[in-house]
């Protein structure tokens, strides 16, 4: 496809499916080597084995301190340094009828996945990145870091925790030309959806997670479906040398979502024209 990231070394956590795997698989089309972390070895083991030499899978579980450091470490052995982290591992909360009803059991579970492993994954690799001319950090958030909503309130403080450690982390990290970013993706069609609905049935599970799409095509403003492609997009725009003045920043992948509610126009027949303010 390209040599955007030609000679670039890059870890990918939770690159195993979904928004990460593709990721990790526009990262090797742009000429990198990644090392792929997940705790689905299955997966992770399979996707390393298509790209041959140039991808590498550890089983890494990001709540855990010594596996991140050992994914960090095997990126530098094996390829011989470190130009590109990006923090993508996360998980959902637990849905629940209200936030009245929410007991936090996951609370310690979900922030030690979603901010402290990207908090830890930032600062390993900013180490080395410091001593080696630098680099680029990215961080997924969510939309649901951004948007005050109902529903899933420790993902939402988790992802919006996530956000402002970004900010902090480029002010300190731009002395050592380490640039941190953070992407925060809307309404992609991913498995993420359903992990936050385990408790309930099959039955239970699909009407949810088909109402809730419906819902976001509703308030999207733009009518297309998002992809983990558009994201990987924008990973890769981050990650490569076309982003060397831009630090700090959040990024929406989202269909305009955290812009505004869409506004629905009928279609217009017969030279109708619209009223003012529709």
């Amino acid at each position: 496809m390209g040599d955007d990231l030609s000679g670039k070394v890059a870890v990918v956590t939770g690159g195993a499916s979904g928004i990460g795997r593709a990721i990790v698989e526009r990262f090797l089309a742009e000429g990198a080597r990644v090392v792929i972390g997940d705790v689905d070895a299955e997966r992770g083991t399979a996707l390393a084995a298509e790209y041959g030499a140039d991808a590498v899978f550890l089983r890494t579980d990001v709540a855990e301190p010594d596996q991140l450091t050992a994914l960090v470490e095997r990126a530098i052995d094996a390829f011989g340094g470190l130009h590109v982290m990006c923090n993508n591992a996360g998980v959902s909360g637990t849905m629940h009828r209200g936030f009245l009803h929410d007991d936090l059991a996951d609370f310690d579970r979900v922030m030690r996945i979603n901010v402290r492993g990207v908090m830890l994954g930032t600062r390993l690799a900013a180490r080395h990145m410091a001593d080696n001319g630098g680099g680029s950090v990215i961080n997924l958030s969510s939309i649901g870091g951004i948007q005050a909503g109902g529903g899933v309130m420790t993902y939402r403080a988790s992802k919006a925790a996530v956000i402002q450690f970004t900010k902090s982390a480029a002010i300190e990290l731009a002395y050592h030309e380490v640039r941190v970013n953070c992407l925060a993706p809307g309404n992609i069609p991913t498995p993420f959806l359903a992990s936050s609905a385990s408790a309930m049935s099959e039955e239970q599970m699909a009407r949810y997670t088909t109402a809730v799409r419906a819902k976001m095509r509703e308030d999207r403003p733009l009518q297309r479906e998002g992809t983990p492609e558009d994201v990987a997009e924008a990973a890769l725009y981050l990650a490569s040398e076309r982003s060397v003045y831009v630090t700090g920043t959040i990024l929406p992948i989202d269909g305009g979502t955290t812009a505004g509610m869409a506004i629905r126009r009928k279609s217009r027949s017969n030279g109708d024209t619209p009223k003012s303010g529709s």
